[in-house]
């Protein structure tokens, strides 16, 4: 994160609220309407952001995502995996936090350097697999294996596995052969900053923090048990206080959720699956349809896309495409494999509402 950048945007923070005030109110009729279709498929075909100030429309699992950023695939302390998705794209505030986490997980926590999964898309929108939220750019998942000391090579960030921090054959049991402290103190790490509104993790993670966490305890209530997460973590921020058009999720409740709250993901209830009607066939799902994300992502979809991969990455570049656009025009404006990861099988793709019908909590 350069402070050239961070200037930029501190000076433009009020032009931005007052530019995404009066864009919300006009933004559907300053573009030619996009046939209506598929969501997934329509955004999922976009390789570049548009051009236009960075704003996050609609609601985690169901927005879009204006003015995107991407992180660099590689950093001094981080380095993005499964780039043939391309989904390191991001609200600028999110690339800022995880840039930030990613020093100070370094520096202070024992932790080498995070290994990035998905983001978001370019212009963020409902993915072809893998997740129900990642729509507005401010949902990033963390790899629970530390960064390797060499960079990894373009197939090898393809192909490797994040490794399972649970016990193979064992229900919701975290494996402390492979569990360490500074696992927990990167978690804790992230959940510490404000701009943090929640930290999925498994169920036995979340019960490991309870059970096991000697520090400040103040912000483990926004660490919250979900399935799946057992190989990353899930960072979601709050929506910017400029993103007028992004729709906050309900705070969590209150404590460090590690009392009934938890005690429920070890009953039989939420891992019950509800058998088919053999008399019914079974319904099939039904995509999400253009139409019904927020009337501005057809106009993000519809809008010029930016010059170049470099010019909408994070830092750089990117901090002069984002100062060129603070007035826009309607527009929306064969190596071995690294030690400590797992060879094998494609990093599995962890659908947020899959297979069981429960929102993010």
């Amino acid at each position: 994160m350069t402070p050239s950048f961070l200037t930029r945007l501190s000076r433009l923070g009020l032009k931005t609220l007052i530019f995404a005030a009066a864009l919300s109110a006009s933004l559907a009729e300053s573009l030619p309407a996009r046939a209506d279709g598929v969501a997934k498929e329509l955004f999922g075909a976009v390789q570049l952001p548009n051009r236009g100030q960075p704003q996050s429309y609609g609601f985690y699992a169901k927005g879009c995502l204006s003015g995107a950023v991407a992180i660099p695939t590689d950093g001094p302390t981080w380095q993005a995996m499964r780039l043939s998705r391309n989904r390191r794209w991001g609200n600028p505030q999110l690339i800022g936090l995880i840039e930030r986490l990613s020093q100070d997980a370094a520096r202070y926590d024992g932790w080498p350097g995070l290994l990035l999964g998905d983001i978001s898309q370019p212009r963020g929108g409902p993915m072809k697999s893998g997740h129900a939220s990642h729509q507005i750019g401010l949902d990033a998942d963390i790899w629970l294996t530390p960064m390797p000391s060499r960079t990894l090579s373009a197939a090898e960030r393809e192909n490797i596995s994040a490794r399972s921090m649970l016990k193979p054959n064992a229900f919701l049991t975290v494996d402390n052969s492979v569990w360490t402290p500074a696992h927990a103190a990167v978690i804790m790490r992230a959940a510490s900053y404000p701009e943090v509104e929640r930290i999925f993790v498994n169920p036995a993670i979340k019960k490991k923090l309870c059970d096991t966490w000697t520090g400040d305890r103040r912000a483990l209530g926004k660490v919250r048990p979900y399935y799946g997460h057992d190989y990353h973590f899930h960072i979601r921020i709050h929506c910017p206080p400029d993103a007028i058009g992004c729709k906050a999720q309900d705070p969590v409740p209150d404590g460090d959720g590690c009392g009934k709250q938890l005690a429920w993901w070890f009953t039989k209830e939420p891992w019950a699956q509800t058998k088919p009607d053999p008399n019914k066939p079974a319904p099939k799902p039904r995509p999400i349809m253009l139409s019904q994300l927020p009337k501005a992502c057809a106009a993000v979809l519809n809008a010029p896309a930016v010059s170049s991969m470099a010019a909408a990455t994070y830092g750089g570049a990117a901090a002069t495409a984002f100062a060129e656009t603070a007035a826009p025009e309607p527009a929306f404006s064969e190596e071995p494999p690294a030690a400590g990861i797992i060879p094998g099988a494609d990093y599995p793709s962890l659908p947020d509402y899959g297979p069981y019908p429960h929102p993010h909590p």
